[in-house]
């Protein structure tokens, strides 16, 4: 996901975020105001197996709706069905459920604010299907706006818990379902959607039914539908799956153009993940609160975009999260960074593949300055588990620029080969469903065959880095160099130190406070380098040399 102002505030801390999810600062005001804690996120006793939305939109005004009919299982004996959906306030925006029927049999339902319950008496395992008639003004969600042209246009914006904004949902990351969309709107709209398009059917009254229909599991927070004036270009099939391009039609030239950068990045990630999820990939010039929000199979990019000068990195990052984020997903927003530092790292690895490993050196680099700067307005783990706040806060350097270095730190670890069997065997395994750090861990060490729970703990349980204090000495007797590491910070951290000497690289293992490891050298002018590869996430001070 990409944002587009720089800085977010709240009235806990500071949080600059990374690239990938820079957001407007007046719109996340707002979203501030109505957005959830992670606190107060439930579980919930039923698993949704299937959403069929149809919605009606029109250009009178902002009043979507709604009739969705939505496949339940019970996984225990109920008398309730909760469902997350947020009832108009005293603004006039929010939705207004005027029906609720089971096989055609009215049900008895209330409202508050966030929730919507639903009587109806269950057993354990049963499956239900519900059908919610409903209308309103999404407060948030579906983003109903004008874009830089002055045109209408309409764009769901899920992330994190917003689905239930405009959808009567189980707004969790934990609970993924299929989805259909029929939406009718105004004739000179194009709609595109998660899955394929199924049917595209002219109305009386000018206006056109549009369905489309995604299989896989996923999670509300990247079901959506885009509506407005699109110019459509399929770029190419890599893999037989369609690459498509919607670009608002005075962007027609430059989008066509630079979007079709994706065809060449979705293959590289086939290539080393595994199969593409989903049928097509839409990349889709938007209006809606990220610069880059990774929708499953249908991909939202902000409107200068087409223009962008880091477009392929943007897009190397949302496509990676058609595997990390929409196909395996999160159990929990404690563990974001599964989805976050996946999409960063993979990121870095693409171009790393593209433009050589001085390109990967550099990216690391600033990524490491930014977690330290990070670090100082805000000091938590990477799986941030007394964390209560807002959930936008969770999009930060740690989820994002640190959680990839810990999987950089990894692959450099049990090295290419085991790191690249452990990432399709956790994408094999996992896809459709959630997974949490434990069990990437789990995935990880069975494909190295190496305990990886002290690393783990390590980098992504605790808050902090090594600093490092480092010196070496030569000895004129037996032309060696003795280097001197003494880590600066409370608790010892176990690592392993590169440096290169003379143009050779020597690794020596460290786990306590202090350590020296000698090597040998030609002259007492030898060339020394530590760090010389971005390997580690450490402050080095070697000042004293």
């Amino acid at each position: 996901m990409h944002t587009i102002s720089r800085f977010v505030f709240t009235v806990v801390f500071f949080v600059t975020l990374p690239m990938h999810k820079k957001l407007n600062l007046l719109l996340f005001v707002l979203l501030f105001a109505v957005a959830p804690t992670l606190a107060q996120q439930p579980g919930a006793p039923v698993d949704v197996q299937h959403y069929r939305f149809a919605l009606t939109l029109n250009d009178a005004d902002n009043v979507i709706k709604g009739r969705a009919t939505i496949t339940v299982k019970f996984l225990k004996a109920s008398t309730k069905l909760e469902l997350d959906l947020y009832k108009k306030n005293t603004e006039g925006k929010g939705m207004v459920v005027t029906a609720v029927t089971e096989n055609s049999r009215s049900l008895k339902f209330t409202q508050d604010s966030n929730k919507f319950v639903v009587d109806t008496k269950t057993a354990q395992g049963s499956i239900h299907n519900y059908t919610i008639t409903y209308q309103g003004v999404p407060a948030d969600g579906l983003i109903i706006s004008t874009n830089q042209y002055g045109h209408r246009t309409f764009f769901g914006d899920n992330w994190a818990t917003r689905a239930h904004y405009w959808l009567p949902c189980v707004d969790n990351p934990a609970d993924k379902a299929s989805v259909e969309f029929l939406v009718t709107a105004p004739l000179k709209y194009k709609v595109v959607g998660n899955g394929l398009k199924v049917l595209e059917k002219t109305l009386p009254h000018n206006k056109k039914l549009t369905h489309w229909s995604e299989t896989a599991q996923l999670p509300t927070k990247v079901m959506v539908i885009g509506v407005a004036g699109f110019a459509v270009d399929n770029s190419g099939n890599p893999d037989g799956i369609p690459v498509y391009t919607y670009v608002f039609p005075e962007d027609k030239e430059a989008g066509f153009k630079s979007y079709a950068v994706a065809k060449k990045i979705l293959p590289w990630f086939v290539k080393r993940i595994g199969a593409f999820p989903y049928k097509k990939l839409a990349n889709v010039q938007s209006k809606t609160v990220f610069g880059g929000m990774e929708n499953a199979g249908a991909i939202f990019y902000y409107e200068k975009s087409v223009n962008g000068r880091e477009i392929e990195t943007l897009m190397a990052h949302e496509i990676a999260h058609q595997w990390f984020g929409d196909a395996v997903s999160e159990k929990s927003w404690w563990h974001v960074w599964l989805s976050e530092g996946f999409a960063t790292y993979m990121t870095n690895l693409y171009m790393e593949g593209t433009y050589g490993a001085d390109t990967l050196k550099s990216r690391l680099a600033a990524d490491r300055k930014a977690i330290f700067n990070f670090e100082k307005k805000y000091m938590a783990p990477v799986v941030d588990s007394i964390f209560k706040g807002p959930m936008i806060n969770m999009l930060n350097d740690n989820a994002y620029q640190k959680g990839g270095w810990v999987l950089h730190m990894l692959r450099r670890k049990i090295g290419d080969t085991a790191f690249w069997k452990g990432i399709t065997a956790y994408y094999k395994q996992y896809n459709g469903s959630n997974a949490n750090t434990e069990d990437l861990r789990v995935v990880m060490e069975n494909a190295s065959s190496t305990d990886l729970k002290q690393f783990f703990n390590q980098w992504l349980r605790e808050a902090g880095h090594p600093r490092l204090k480092i010196t070496w000495d030569y000895n004129t007797a037996d032309k060696t160099v003795a280097f001197h590491i003494n880590q600066l910070q409370e608790k010892p951290y176990q690592f392993t130190l590169e440096c290169l000497v003379d143009g050779k690289l020597y690794k020596t293992e460290v786990k306590n406070n202090a350590a020296t490891f000698i090597v040998p050298v030609a002259s007492a002018t030898a060339i020394i380098k530590v760090d010389p590869n971005v390997n580690l996430l450490a402050e080095f001070d070697t000042g004293g040399n």
